[in-house]
């Protein structure tokens, strides 16, 4: 079958890489794709916003399946462009990926469904806001409420804090429109998870847990990036823990949305806090995340293909999802300056001398006569597979240290404390 992949980023090079080890797929196609998608798949130069051009393409090149990798096509309604016309096409309708699109609108289908999460309110107000945050006091967390490339939420430790952000957001437009509603929660503590689920309406097929690294530097020090590093499975959390998340929170999720006539197809992102009182809700996302895909696709066993046909197909249900039992890490390698204006253009080394194991996913690349270059903030996501946890981190950061690009930076503690190095 022939598969077109959207996006440009980390996830959709780690989408094709596992589409391409698939006997079921006969040609791979990315748009706009990047420098790592380029050896596996065809890039094809159509943005991801122009629905029609990507819907003349799958109609004209015989696309079987077409797999949406960012939010923004989503929440702009690809799926429901591609279902017109009778197109194949992963991912939840533009209505289902509201639950990403606007946190108020997740928070009130939490609140409806009875999914525990933080206490919030939520304000259009600038001024309403910012009584609200004095009245409540720090730590305190506040959320644009609309995308912000994972930057838009601030854990405020101080009252000044919280107020720096909230006029950053409202009054200084920072995010621009995804600012113009914020909701402000209670600061949860405890352990963050992410469980990742294909879901088919009423049918969840949780993933192995991961865990992200939001935090530019070591030991969550610096300013919120898009995630630089993560690793599945989480060893400390147990299978007993998952079961209760998916029958707290994701069914939960997924049997109200088809009650309410907004069926989820595809993947649901359940952010977590594992909180004294339990696991609660940090955040919904509508999509794979990156660079958590980085290492669960890496240890599915399953032909992902033969998931997302299922799922285009109403059949979920009958699929079993297998897993390896080993363990991924991914480090993400970033531009001099990220998350904050960095350069591009930068030749990249060491690509080419990876052990077997390791898998480097392209995010901010692309192809030049004189080489593999960097074009974005997050250039690399560089993944090692061991038989533990501690095999799979050694392994990685090796292959990290053989690659070069000038001003590269990353953390060197992902997954230490899961290792109990602090």
């Amino acid at each position: 079958m022939n598969v077109l992949v959207i996006g440009s980023g980390g996830r959709e090079h780690a989408i094709v890489w596992k589409l391409a080890q698939s006997s079921k797929v006969k040609k791979i196609f990315c748009a706009p794709g990047n420098g790592g998608t380029a050896l596996l798949a065809k890039n094809v130069p159509i943005p991801v916003h122009d629905f029609a051009a990507l819907a003349q393409f799958a109609k004209d090149e015989g696309i079987d399946l077409t797999i949406v990798g960012p939010e923004d096509p989503l929440l702009g309604g690809i799926v429901d462009f591609f279902l017109e016309r009778s197109l194949p096409i992963y991912g939840p309708t533009a209505q289902a990926a509201k639950i990403e699109g606007s946190k108020s609108f997740a928070k009130y289908l939490m609140k409806r469904y009875n999914i525990p999460t933080a206490k919030y309110e939520s304000f259009i107000d600038y001024e309403s806001a910012l009584a609200y945050v004095r009245e409540q006091g720090a730590p305190i967390v506040v959320k644009a409420d609309g995308l912000a490339a994972g930057k838009g939420v601030v854990v405020a430790e101080t009252l000044e804090e919280a107020e720096r952000a909230l006029y950053s957001i409202m009054e200084e437009n920072a995010f621009g429109q995804a600012g113009a509603r914020v909701v402000i929660e209670e600061c949860m503590r405890g352990e963050e998870l992410s469980l990742l689920s294909f879901v088919d309406g009423e049918t969840v097929k949780p993933m192995i847990t991961s865990q992200d690294h939001k935090r530019v530097f070591d030991n969550d020090q610096g300013p919120n990036t898009g995630g630089m590093g993560t690793y599945a499975p989480v060893p400390h959390m147990s299978a007993k823990l998952v079961d209760e998340i998916v029958a707290k929170i994701v069914q939960p999720m997924a049997s109200g949305m088809v009650r309410d006539g907004i069926p989820f197809r595809g993947v649901l992102y359940t952010g977590l806090m594992i909180t004294s009182e339990g696991p609660k809700v940090v955040e919904f996302n509508a999509r794979f995340g990156d660079p958590e895909t980085q290492v669960i696709l890496p240890l599915l066993k399953t032909d992902l293909v033969d998931i997302c046909t299922a799922t285009v197909n109403g059949e979920l249900a009958s699929l079993d999802v297998e897993w390896k039992q080993e363990s991924a890490v991914c480090v993400v390698m970033a531009a001099p300056g990220y998350p904050g204006e960095y350069p591009k253009g930068s030749l990249i080394t060491g690509l080419e001398q990876q052990a077997e194991g390791v898998a480097v996913f392209h995010a901010g690349t692309k192809q030049t006569p004189e080489g593999t270059v960097t074009s974005g903030g997050r250039v690399l996501g560089v993944t090692s597979i061991g038989k533990d946890l501690e095999e799979a981190r050694a392994s990685a950061y090796e292959a990290v240290r053989s690659i070069s690009f000038e001003g590269a930076h990353y953390r060197t503690d992902i997954a230490a404390k899961a290792l109990g190095n602090r």
